[in-house]
């Protein structure tokens, strides 16, 4: 891959974050590093100019150089597109006439797991609590399911399958669900979604992210700015979503346990700890991430997170 395909890349990315008419600073400024890190000078200027006064998707999709970066594109746009949640019409839109353009080939499959992903990264649910008096957990219970939880995002962190990591947002996002019961709490989707983003584990972000890792390193092989290629990035990539899943489920754990009364600053404190905990644990449990991740695929992880 060129500096121009990577340069079209996140271009399209842009288009694909303000589409929709919204126009998310937070989800620039992400799709903005992403680019610095591909080693990108004018990083910011092309994703300003992407979403201020975007060139037409036949011109782009014309100009990448290879398959391989035309699928990179199409990938990256449907990750962004699906970050908060459902496509919206004028998504849908946009993504029919990239895949147009860029001519790709078994996308309508893909697609459709894609969306199942995202909504039910918007429809958080967990399996229903008996009436009466809500059981204690039991010590070790959810350091456990913790732990299992961390493992499991590592592992999709470690598939081929670039989309892989969609999944990981909604199984912490369910994670926390099921702690917060656990706890007493009764929840919503927007209630654990506003814990996850206290941790900064936003959709867009955690996307952007991952297909960094996956995306580029194995179009790059880590020639664009000295970025993490190949088993380094994917490595890297794993340690990253193990740490916050883990950080996540015990400060979660802790803030449902004192009824929610920690204050932000005390939460954000919890969550460093715990990645910090998270980091020197993850060596120590590499092998069971391997194993998880060859007996794993993404629709297997979907069947899990709808019930089946």
């Amino acid at each position: 891959m060129t500096l121009t395909d990577a340069e079209i890349i996140i271009s399209i990315a842009a288009q694909a974050a303000v589409v929709d008419g919204t126009r998310s600073t937070a989800e620039l400024s992400q799709i903005s590093a992403a680019a610095a890190r591909l080693g990108l000078r004018n990083a910011e200027a092309v994703v300003q100019q992407a979403a201020t006064a975007p060139e037409d998707v036949q011109v782009l999709a014309a100009s990448l150089s290879s398959d391989e970066s035309r699928r990179a594109a199409y990938e990256i746009a449907v990750a962004v597109c699906n970050a908060e949640g459902l496509c919206s019409e004028k998504e849908l839109t946009f993504l029919e006439q990239l895949s147009t353009a860029l001519n790709t080939t078994g996308t309508t499959a893909e697609f459709s797991a894609i969306a199942s992903v995202a909504a039910l990264s918007s429809q958080v649910q967990a399996p229903p609590v008996p009436t009466g008096a809500t059981p204690q957990p039991q010590p070790g219970e959810l350091d456990a399911m913790i732990l299992d939880q961390a493992i499991l995002t590592a592992a999709l962190e470690v598939l081929p399958d670039r989309l892989s990591n969609m999944a990981i947002l909604p199984l912490q996002l369910r994670l926390v669900y099921q702690i917060g019961q656990r706890h007493g709490q009764q929840l919503d989707a927007a209630q654990v979604k506003d814990l996850a983003a206290t941790f900064g584990l936003g959709a867009a972000a955690q996307l952007m992210e991952s297909l960094v890792r996956k995306t580029f390193g194995k179009l790059a092989g880590g020639m664009l700015g000295g970025m993490l290629g190949g088993a380094t990035g994917l490595a890297a990539g794993a340690t990253v979503s193990f740490a916050s899943t883990y950080a996540l489920g015990h400060a979660a754990s802790q803030y449902y346990a004192q009824g929610r009364s920690l204050s932000t600053g005390d939460m954000k404190a919890l969550f460093t700890r715990f990645q910090q905990e998270a980091e020197t644990l993850f060596p120590k449990v590499q092998d069971r991430v391997q194993d998880v991740a060859r007996g794993t695929s993404l629709q297997s992880v979907l069947g899990t997170l709808r019930g089946r």
